[in-house]
């Protein structure tokens, strides 16, 4: 009789690679960044700041700050009112006034009416052609990105929308990952979060999901995260690898 050869690091690592081919049941895609270009957002945003586009980043980050505060403190409120406060408190510090109306408005106006990037419909007409589950995940209000997805031309292609507003936790507390994976009926390790945000695939990887990573100009992975499955600069990539599971 012959004896068990154990497994060589080679084989075991191509025995995980085919592992990983197996399809997620449901395709989750973040929606802001990932999907809907924000060049409207950043130009509408930098002319209420008086052009100081060097300031939409911290704008940006102090938002996703300020939606983790409230989150960990146990309160909500819906996304684009904490951009607005987030605007509001970016302004002050750099001798902009602002006044609650006007950052309100401005921030709800530069969210409507984002067009997708390029690629995005036809990478998703290809994986729904191919028979994946798609369901968008959002920070937005269900409002917001049911009429974010009316303008764009992209409600047809998505199975259900997500908003953390069902919640009231935003991405990426962990209960809200959950919370997804339970709406779709579905196990942690057989969603795959689609998104353009570190922040976001290492929470949904840190909640059991697999990603990946749309990474578009000026995103990157946290580097104490694991790494995504999937790392491709749009869409189209992604879903041609994803087809072929």
């Amino acid at each position: 009789m012959g004896t068990t050869e154990p497994i060589s690091e080679n084989a075991q690592e191509k025995e995980d690679l085919n592992l990983t081919k197996i399809r997620p049941k449901v395709l989750f895609f973040d929606v802001n960044e990932t999907l809907l270009d924000l060049t409207q957002v950043r130009a509408q945003v930098a002319q209420a700041l008086e052009g100081r586009d060097d300031l939409l980043a911290l704008w940006f980050t102090t938002m996703l700050q300020y939606s983790l505060v409230m989150t960990t403190s146990g309160q909500y409120d819906h996304f684009a009112n904490i951009g607005a406060a987030a605007l509001q408190m970016v302004a002050a510090n750099n001798n902009i006034d602002i006044t609650q109306a006007k950052a309100r408005e401005t921030v709800v106006n530069a969210l409507r009416g984002l067009p997708a990037h390029p690629e995005v419909k036809a990478a998703l007409a290809q994986l729904k052609s191919d028979g994946y589950k798609l369901v968008s995940f959002t920070n937005s209000s269900n409002e917001a990105v049911k009429k974010q997805f009316e303008s764009a031309g992209l409600t047809d292609y998505f199975d259900e929308r997500l908003s953390v507003e069902d919640i009231g936790k935003f991405k990426p507390s962990k209960a809200t990952y959950d919370w997804a994976a339970h709406k779709m009926g579905v196990k942690p390790s057989e969603a795959m979060l689609v998104a353009a945000h570190g922040w976001d695939v290492a929470g949904a990887s840190w909640a059991g999901w697999r990603a990946a990573f749309v990474s578009r100009p000026g995103q990157q992975l946290f580097p104490l995260a694991a790494k995504t499955e999937i790392n491709e600069p749009d869409l189209q990539k992604i879903a041609a690898i994803l087809v072929k599971y």
